[in-house]
C-alpha cells in the first residue's frame, strides 16, 4: 500500500515528457480517424441515396448499423480495458476497424455494406472510450483538463478534413475510395501503436507496481511539478457510481445524439432543399469548420472557468441555435447558423466527452463507466436515423431540430443540478470498498 501510494503521488506530479507526447500523438491520431469515420459515413450516406445504391430507409439502416456497432464496441472496450488492460482494448479495435472498412469498399450490395459497416464500427467503438480515458490517465494532473481538451481539438480536425476530402474524392473516385482510404490509415496506425505503453494507473490498480514504476520513471524525465502548486489533498468531490453514470449517460447521450443527428443528416437535408450532392458536401464542409473552433473554445474554458460553467450554458445556447436553424431558408443563414450550431456541439464534445465524462469515475471503474455512457449514447443513436427519415418523409425536417433543442435543454438541467464540479479535484466513490489509491480520478 505504501509503495502504491508513493508511486501514485509521483505520477500525480509528473510533467509532460517525450513519452507523454508520443502517447498523445497516437491517441490523437486514433481520435481523428474516429471523427473522420463518422463524417465519412454521413457524406457517403447522402451519395448512396442520391445514386440509388440505397433507399432512404436503407440509408437509415447503414447509419444505424454503424451506431449499433459503436454500442457493442464501447461496452466491450469498457470491460476489456478495466479487466485485461488499457493497451489490449486500445490496440485490438483498430485492426477490426481497418479490415472491415476496407472490406466495405468492395461490398456489391447495400446489405453487405451494412454488415461490413456494423463490424467495422465494433472496432471503432473502442476508440473514443479508450482515447479520452487514456489521456486522462497519462496527462499530468495539473494540466489534465487542458490536454483532454486539446485531444478533442485535434480529434475534431477530422470533421472538416474528412468532408473536404469527401467533396473531392466522392464525385471523382466514388464513395468506395473513402472506405479504402480510411481503412488503410487505420491499419497504418495499428502498426505504429503496437508498442503503446500500458496505463500506469491501471497497473497500480492491479498491484503491478514494478511495471508501473518503469513507466512513471519515463514520465518523470522532465522533473515534477512542485507539490505546493498541486491540488490540495482536501480538494475532493464525493459522488457514487450511480450518480456519475446518470450524469455521464444523460450528458454524453445528449451531445452525441444532437451532434450525430445533425452532421449525419445535414448533407441529405441540403439535398432535400434542392442543393446537389457536390454543393451540399461543400456546405457541410464549411459548417464543419466549426468543429475545431468549438473544440478549441471548450478546451480553453474547461480549466479556466470550470466544467459545469461551460457545459450547462452551452447546452442552452445549442438548444436556441437548433430552433433558429430550423427556420433558415436563405443560403447565408443556413451556413452561418449551421456553423454556430456546429461550434456549440464541439464545445460540448470537448468539455463533456473529452474532459468531464472520464473525471466522473474512479480509476478502477473508468473504462466501464465511460464505456457504459458511450454505449447507451450509441444505442440511442441507432434509433435517430429512423426518426430523421420519418421526419423528412412524413412530417417535416424541422422536427429534427426541435428534437435537438429538447435534448440539449434536458442535459443542461441534469448537469447543472446533479453533476459535480470536477475542475482540479479528486473524485472519491463514497459507496465503494475499493482501496483509496484506486478511488482517485486523477
Amino acid at each position: 500500500m505504501e509503495q502504491t501510494a508513493s508511486l501514485k503521488q509521483r505520477l500525480d506530479l509528473t510533467r509532460e515528457t517525450p513519452l507523454f507526447y508520443r502517447v498523445f500523438a497516437m491517441i490523437a491520431a486514433g481520435m481523428i480517424l474516429d471523427a473522420g469515420d463518422v463524417y465519412m459515413a454521413s457524406a457517403i450516406n447522402s451519395t448512396l441515396i442520391q445514386t440509388h445504391f440505397a433507399t432512404l430507409f436503407q440509408g437509415s439502416l447503414f447509419l444505424s448499423a454503424g451506431f449499433l456497432g459503436l454500442f457493442v464496441g464501447s461496452i466491450a472496450a469498457g470491460f476489456i480495458g478495466d479487466f485485461f488492460g488499457r493497451k489490449r482494448a486500445y490496440q485490438t479495435n483498430l485492426l477490426i476497424f481497418g479490415v472491415f472498412t476496407i472490406l466495405g469498399a468492395f461490398a456489391p450490395t447495400i446489405q453487405l455494406l451494412i454488415a461490413a459497416r456494423f463490424c467495422a464500427a465494433i472496432g471503432l467503438g473502442a476508440e473514443i472510450v479508450t482515447g479520452y480515458a487514456l489521456i486522462n490517465e497519462f496527462a499530468p494532473v495539473k494540466t489534465r483538463g487542458r490536454w483532454s481538451g486539446i485531444t478533442a481539438v485535434v480529434a475534431n480536425l477530422g470533421a472538416p478534413v474528412t468532408l473536404l476530402i469527401a467533396t473531392i474524392m466522392i464525385p471523382n473516385l466514388g464513395w468506395r475510395s473513402m472506405f479504402i482510404l480510411i481503412g488503410i490509415l487505420a491499419l497504418i496506425l495499428w502498426v505504429a501503436r503496437r508498442h503503446f505503453p500500458e496505463s500506469p494507473r491501471w497497473l497500480l490498480a492491479r498491484d503491478r507496481c514494478a511495471e508501473a514504476e518503469a513507466i512513471i520513471t519515463e514520465l518523470e524525465k522532465n522533473g515534477s511539478y512542485q507539490r505546493e502548486n498541486q491540488v490540495a489533498p482536501t480538494a475532493k468531490v464525493e459522488t457514487n457510481i450511480g450518480r456519475g453514470l446518470f450524469v455521464a449517460i444523460v450528458a454524453v447521450s445528449a451531445v452525441m445524439l444532437c451532434q450525430y443527428t445533425f452532421t449525419s443528416w445535414v448533407p441529405t437535408l441540403l439535398v432535400k432543399r434542392g442543393i446537389n450532392v457536390v454543393h451540399s458536401l461543400g456546405f457541410s464542409t464549411i459548417m464543419m469548420i466549426g468543429a475545431p473552433v468549438g473544440a478549441i473554445i471548450g478546451a480553453a474554458l474547461v480549466d479556466r472557468i470550470g466544467r459545469k460553467k461551460v457545459i450547462a450554458p452551452t447546452f442552452v445556447i445549442t438548444a436556441f441555435l437548433g430552433l433558429l436553424y430550423a427556420h433558415q431558408d436563405a443560403t447565408t443563414g443556413v451556413l452561418i447558423v449551421g456553423f454556430l450550431l456546429t461550434t456549440g456541439f464541439y464545445v460540448l464534445m470537448a468539455a463533456v466527452v473529452g474532459v468531464y465524462m472520464s473525471e466522473l469515475f474512479p480509476t478502477y471503474f473508468r473504462f466501464r463507466g465511460t464505456g457504459y455512457a458511450n454505449g447507451v449514447a450509441k444505442l440511442l443513436t441507432v434509433l435517430t436515423p429512423y426518426l430523421a427519415a420519418w421526419a423528412i418523409s412524413r412530417v417535416s425536417p424541422n422536427l429534427i431540430f426541435y428534437f435537438i433543442a429538447a435534448l440539449a435543454l434536458i442535459a443542461a438541467v441534469v448537469v447543472q443540478f446533479f453533476g459535480p464540479e470536477t475542475k482540479q479535484k479528486i473524485t472519491r466513490n463514497v459507496n465503494s470498498s475499493a482501496t483509496p489509491w484506486s478511488q482517485t480520478v486523477s
